[in-house]
Protein backbone atom coordinates (compact mmCIF):
# COMPACT_ATOMS: atom_id res chain seq x y z
CA UNK A 1 0.00 0.00 0.00
CA UNK A 2 1.61 3.00 -0.86
CA UNK A 3 1.59 6.17 0.93
CA UNK A 4 -0.78 7.78 -1.70
CA UNK A 5 -3.58 5.33 -1.29
CA UNK A 6 -3.57 5.08 2.43
CA UNK A 7 -6.17 6.82 3.79
CA UNK A 8 -5.10 8.78 7.33
CA UNK A 9 -7.24 7.93 10.31
CA UNK A 10 -9.98 10.77 11.28
CA UNK A 11 -8.93 13.16 13.98
CA UNK A 12 -10.35 11.82 17.04
CA UNK A 13 -11.24 15.07 19.14
CA UNK A 14 -12.85 16.64 16.18
CA UNK A 15 -14.88 13.52 15.66
CA UNK A 16 -16.20 13.81 19.36
CA UNK A 17 -16.95 17.99 19.34
CA UNK A 18 -18.63 17.23 15.88
CA UNK A 19 -20.93 14.49 17.91
CA UNK A 20 -21.54 16.85 20.64
CA UNK A 21 -22.65 19.64 18.39
CA UNK A 22 -25.08 17.24 16.30
CA UNK A 23 -26.60 15.93 19.68
CA UNK A 24 -27.14 19.58 21.13
CA UNK A 25 -28.57 20.73 17.42
CA UNK A 26 -31.24 17.97 18.13
CA UNK A 27 -31.75 18.41 21.56
CA UNK A 28 -32.37 21.85 20.98
CA UNK A 29 -34.89 20.96 17.89
CA UNK A 30 -36.84 18.19 19.53
CA UNK A 31 -37.15 21.31 22.43
CA UNK A 32 -38.15 24.10 19.88
CA UNK A 33 -40.64 21.57 18.82
CA UNK A 34 -42.50 21.12 22.28
CA UNK A 35 -43.05 25.18 22.86
CA UNK A 36 -46.30 26.09 22.24
CA UNK A 37 -47.05 28.87 20.04
CA UNK A 38 -50.11 31.26 21.75
CA UNK A 39 -49.82 33.28 19.02
CA UNK A 40 -50.50 33.06 14.70
CA UNK A 41 -48.61 36.21 13.69
CA UNK A 42 -44.79 36.73 13.42
CA UNK A 43 -42.09 34.90 13.79
CA UNK A 44 -42.92 33.37 16.63
CA UNK A 45 -40.75 32.03 19.77
CA UNK A 46 -39.23 29.07 17.56
CA UNK A 47 -37.01 31.09 15.16
CA UNK A 48 -34.39 31.41 17.46
CA UNK A 49 -33.67 28.26 18.67
CA UNK A 50 -34.14 26.85 14.95
CA UNK A 51 -31.40 29.42 14.02
CA UNK A 52 -28.85 28.34 17.10
CA UNK A 53 -29.64 24.69 16.22
CA UNK A 54 -29.26 25.02 12.32
CA UNK A 55 -25.72 26.93 13.19
CA UNK A 56 -24.88 24.18 15.86
CA UNK A 57 -25.87 21.61 13.03
CA UNK A 58 -23.13 23.65 10.49
CA UNK A 59 -20.21 23.61 12.72
CA UNK A 60 -20.16 19.62 13.93
CA UNK A 61 -20.52 18.93 9.60
CA UNK A 62 -17.07 21.74 9.63
CA UNK A 63 -15.62 19.46 12.43
CA UNK A 64 -16.58 16.34 10.87
CA UNK A 65 -15.13 17.35 7.46
CA UNK A 66 -12.31 18.89 8.71
CA UNK A 67 -11.54 15.90 11.02
CA UNK A 68 -11.84 13.63 8.20
CA UNK A 69 -9.98 15.52 6.17
CA UNK A 70 -6.86 15.31 8.19
CA UNK A 71 -6.57 19.08 7.88
CA UNK A 72 -6.61 20.24 11.68
CA UNK A 73 -3.77 22.33 13.00
CA UNK A 74 -1.43 21.31 15.51
CA UNK A 75 -2.94 21.36 19.07
CA UNK A 76 -0.37 24.02 21.32
CA UNK A 77 0.96 22.84 24.49
CA UNK A 78 -1.42 23.09 27.06
CA UNK A 79 -1.77 25.36 29.68
CA UNK A 80 -4.94 25.82 32.35
CA UNK A 81 -4.36 29.03 33.39
CA UNK A 82 -6.56 31.00 31.33
CA UNK A 83 -9.46 28.67 32.14
CA UNK A 84 -9.21 28.71 35.29
CA UNK A 85 -8.82 32.30 35.70
CA UNK A 86 -12.26 32.13 33.03
CA UNK A 87 -13.38 29.72 35.41
CA UNK A 88 -12.55 31.86 38.69
CA UNK A 89 -14.52 34.90 37.13
CA UNK A 90 -17.59 32.80 36.77
CA UNK A 91 -17.22 31.88 40.01
CA UNK A 92 -16.54 35.59 41.30
CA UNK A 93 -19.63 36.74 39.39
CA UNK A 94 -22.11 33.89 41.18
CA UNK A 95 -20.59 35.24 44.56
CA UNK A 96 -21.44 38.73 44.20
CA UNK A 97 -24.35 38.30 42.68
CA UNK A 98 -25.51 35.68 45.39
CA UNK A 99 -23.98 38.17 48.39
CA UNK A 100 -25.71 41.15 46.63
CA UNK A 101 -23.67 42.86 45.01
CA UNK A 102 -25.78 43.05 41.80
CA UNK A 103 -24.91 42.23 37.74
CA UNK A 104 -23.66 45.21 36.97
CA UNK A 105 -19.95 44.65 39.12
CA UNK A 106 -19.86 40.80 39.13
CA UNK A 107 -20.37 41.13 35.38
CA UNK A 108 -17.40 43.76 35.44
CA UNK A 109 -15.35 41.12 37.31
CA UNK A 110 -15.91 38.76 34.60
CA UNK A 111 -15.15 40.54 32.08
CA UNK A 112 -11.74 41.38 33.76
CA UNK A 113 -11.26 37.99 34.40
CA UNK A 114 -11.47 36.77 31.23
CA UNK A 115 -9.20 39.64 29.00
CA UNK A 116 -6.53 38.38 31.87
CA UNK A 117 -7.26 35.11 30.80
CA UNK A 118 -6.52 35.77 27.02
CA UNK A 119 -3.25 37.49 28.11
CA UNK A 120 -4.18 41.48 28.83
CA UNK A 121 -2.85 43.00 31.98
CA UNK A 122 -4.27 46.12 32.24
CA UNK A 123 -6.85 44.81 35.13
CA UNK A 124 -8.21 48.55 36.33
CA UNK A 125 -8.68 49.45 32.98
CA UNK A 126 -10.32 45.95 32.09
CA UNK A 127 -12.60 46.15 35.14
CA UNK A 128 -14.16 50.21 34.08
CA UNK A 129 -14.26 48.77 30.37
CA UNK A 130 -16.24 45.60 31.90
CA UNK A 131 -18.24 48.38 34.21
CA UNK A 132 -19.40 50.51 31.37
CA UNK A 133 -20.17 47.70 29.46
CA UNK A 134 -22.33 45.90 32.04
CA UNK A 135 -24.36 49.37 33.10
CA UNK A 136 -24.95 49.28 28.72
CA UNK A 137 -26.41 45.61 29.00
CA UNK A 138 -28.21 46.45 32.49
CA UNK A 139 -30.17 49.25 31.05
CA UNK A 140 -30.92 47.62 28.08
CA UNK A 141 -32.32 45.01 29.82
CA UNK A 142 -34.24 47.18 32.40
CA UNK A 143 -35.62 49.86 30.43
CA UNK A 144 -35.93 48.75 26.84
CA UNK A 145 -36.75 45.34 27.59
CA UNK A 146 -38.39 44.94 30.88
CA UNK A 147 -36.20 42.09 32.25
CA UNK A 148 -34.94 42.35 35.36
CA UNK A 149 -31.56 41.53 36.04
CA UNK A 150 -30.05 40.44 39.91
CA UNK A 151 -30.34 44.30 41.76
CA UNK A 152 -27.73 45.17 43.74
CA UNK A 153 -26.47 48.51 44.97
CA UNK A 154 -25.53 50.44 41.94
CA UNK A 155 -28.51 48.97 40.25
CA UNK A 156 -30.61 50.55 42.06
CA UNK A 157 -28.75 53.47 41.56
CA UNK A 158 -29.73 53.27 38.04
CA UNK A 159 -33.67 52.29 38.16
Amino acid sequence: MTASSRRARPYAPALVVAAILFAVSGIIVVDAMRIEITSTYGVGPTAVPYVIAAGLAILGGAHLVMAWRGTWPVPEPDDASPILMILGGFGALIALIGLGGGFIPATAVLFAATATAFGRRAILTDLAIGLVLAIVVFLVFDKLLTLSLPYGPIERLLS
